[in-house]
């Protein structure tokens, strides 16, 4: 019995009993501690943190500060992300949105050139495809609503490791080769992520002194240490100085958001998923509702993968039609998680022929980063996070800013420059996501929760990766395998395959497809892509509710680590 069969069955079982299957056993808290992350040295600083007195925010706030320094590539203060908590007090979830927001001064047209076509460079290099950040508004709002500790004691390490720097590792040396020509167009970037073009070894130590400085305000004076005062007025001098167009009006005003989660069931199965400016909760709603509609006993293992296949695009044909920034467009959000969309949907797939993704329509008008980070936390009090967090491309815009050790996130390319034109990871976008000031740019990042059974017993799964439009699809990977009762170590490490509706192909890791499965594919009508190289970096917690027991597991593609205290497992850097 195949996975997927083994799920689907379930699933129908589940819808027919509802929620009676839900074990009523007491809720036993976590027996410890967990946190998987992208880089050991913010998964130790997170787990310092739960050993001093900090809850599982707390240690978010420490995880994503380090991981900004050690992981320059992937996040920062110069970027932000969605932070998913859930809060055991009053069992609440909650949604933080630290999306990057365009500049006042952009407009919707401000890449296209003369001829009218987008103009590549500037979307995603220099400050000009810089968005305001988000990230610093979110470690001051975690401390002052969530946390026990102040952001002097969570920011410390992330400052010890800009001040004292920290080794070289290979995924380093693998994202600088990657945009090497672009950090060499800044000054400071240049300096900090290459020492003076020097060719980088493992021997190698990057030291952030500015960063240092610039994190040292912000924990001395929370959200005003970054968005006003010298930092902010140093920020707006040197994006302005290279060709940009912030204002301090631009920090001034930033705010994050709390928003209202995705929440959708499947009987005993409720997944809490991240809603818009994100389009990860409304695309994993429609997948597993169209899933429900299979009977998949009757279907063979390439059938099961032309399904997923074709709930894949469907999805993502919905995307790049209706998602945005809700508030300034109104996303059909009832209408896309509604099941009669879901049955319509299901409807359309033929089981036996891949539908042309042009036959699905054009949108009236495809967008994230491949170097984006996640991180999962649970404390032994039974609160949880799952945070994913992005400044877009590797070394974002490539521009640092001067004096200020900030590397600028060039999130302004997730944005539709041109109705119909592909962004850099050949995501096509509508006038939903159009560019306006003050605007979020939609997402593809997806940091989830999932509760269900097991042996009777309830389970909870915290789940998310980075890998710019690929990310929906590996969340939906990663929960088929934890709703088939496998470990967590299953979820991080399954081989890949995605599609995304335009372009028209199934994108597939090394060993994600045997030559027969893409022989039988290639006749059912798609078109292959096979990839050189593996993607995403899953970092995924589970919780047995009922033992109070916790397994992490850290994806083996990466250099993560994933600690439950006091043990350490499943660590790639043994």
């Amino acid at each position: 019995m195949t996975p997927l069969f083994r799920l689907l069955l379930l699933l129908s079982l589940l819808f027919v009993q509802s929620c009676q299957c839900i074990n009523p056993k007491p809720l036993k808290l976590p027996a410890q501690n967990a946190i998987a992350s992208a880089h050991p040295l913010a998964t130790q600083a997170g787990m310092d943190i739960l050993n001093h007195g900090g809850n599982a925010f707390d240690a978010a706030v420490a995880v994503a500060a380090v991981l900004g320094v050690v992981e320059p590539y992937s996040a920062g203060l110069g970027g932000g992300g969605f932070w998913l908590l859930h809060r055991a007090s009053d069992n609440q979830n909650i949604f933080v949105d630290a999306r990057e927001k365009a500049p006042l001064a952009s407009h919707r047209d401000m890449f296209i050139d003369s001829s009218g076509k987008v103009d590549r460079d500037k979307a995603t290099n220099g400050p000009l495809s810089s968005a305001i950040p988000g990230q610093p508004a979110a470690f001051d709002h975690l401390a002052k609503h969530y946390g026990n500790l102040s952001l002097q004691q969570t920011l410390q390490a992330a400052i010890d490791y800009a001040k004292n720097g920290f080794p070289v590792d290979p995924i380093y040396l693998k994202r600088i080769n990657y945009r090497q020509a672009v950090l060499q167009r800044f000054a400071d970037s240049q300096q900090i992520f290459l020492k003076n073009n020097k060719t980088l070894t493992l021997d190698d130590t990057i030291i952030q002194p500015d960063l240092a400085i610039t994190l040292s305000r912000l924990a001395e004076h929370g959200a005003n240490g970054f968005y006003q005062g010298p930092t902010a007025e140093k920020l707006v001098e040197g994006v302005q100085a290279a060709g940009g167009i912030w204002q301090l009006d631009d920090l001034t005003q930033y705010q994050i958001k709390e928003r209202q989660p995705i929440e959708f069931n499947f009987g005993g199965v409720h997944i809490v998923s991240a809603p818009p400016p994100s389009s990860g909760g409304i695309a994993l709603s429609e997948m597993f509702g169209m899933l429900r509609h299979y009977d998949s006993a009757k279907l063979d293992d390439t059938t099961q993968t032309h399904l997923l296949i074709e709930v894949m695009r469907r999805a993502y044909r919905d995307r790049a039609e209706h998602l945005g920034d809700s508030d300034f467009y109104p996303v059909p959000i009832e209408k896309l998680t509604s099941p009669i969309h879901h049955q319509q949907l299901a409807d359309s797939i033929n089981t036996n022929k891949a539908t042309a993704s042009t036959d699905l329509g054009t949108p009236r008008d495809h967008h994230s980063g491949p170097h984006t980070t996640h991180f999962s936390v649970i404390d032994q009090q039974g609160n949880y996070v799952a945070a994913t967090l992005s400044i877009n491309l590797p070394f974002g815009s490539g521009f640092t800013v001067p004096g200020t050790g900030v590397l600028l996130n060039n999130e302004m390319d997730d944005f539709s420059a041109k109705p119909g034109s592909p962004n850099a990871f050949g995501l096509v976008g509508s006038e939903a996501n159009a560019i306006a000031p003050s605007k979020r740019p939609l997402s593809s990042m997806t940091p989830t929760f999932a509760e269900f059974t097991l042996n009777n017993e309830q389970q909870v799964a915290i789940i998310g990766t980075p890998g710019g439009s690929r990310i929906i699809t590996m969340v939906l990977l990663g929960l088929l395998e934890a709703l088939d009762h496998q470990p967590p170590s299953a979820w991080v490490s399954r081989p890949r395959f995605h599609h995304q509706y335009l372009p028209d192909q199934i994108q597939f890791e090394p060993g994600a497809l045997n030559v027969q499965q893409q022989e039988q594919l290639k006749q059912l009508g798609h078109s292959l892509k096979p990839l050189t190289d593996t993607y995403g970096n899953m970092q995924a917690l589970r919780w047995n509710v009922a033992q109070g027991t916790v397994e992490a597991a850290s994806d083996p593609r990466g250099i993560g680590q994933a600690i439950i205290a006091p043990t350490q497992i499943e660590s790639n850097n043994k």
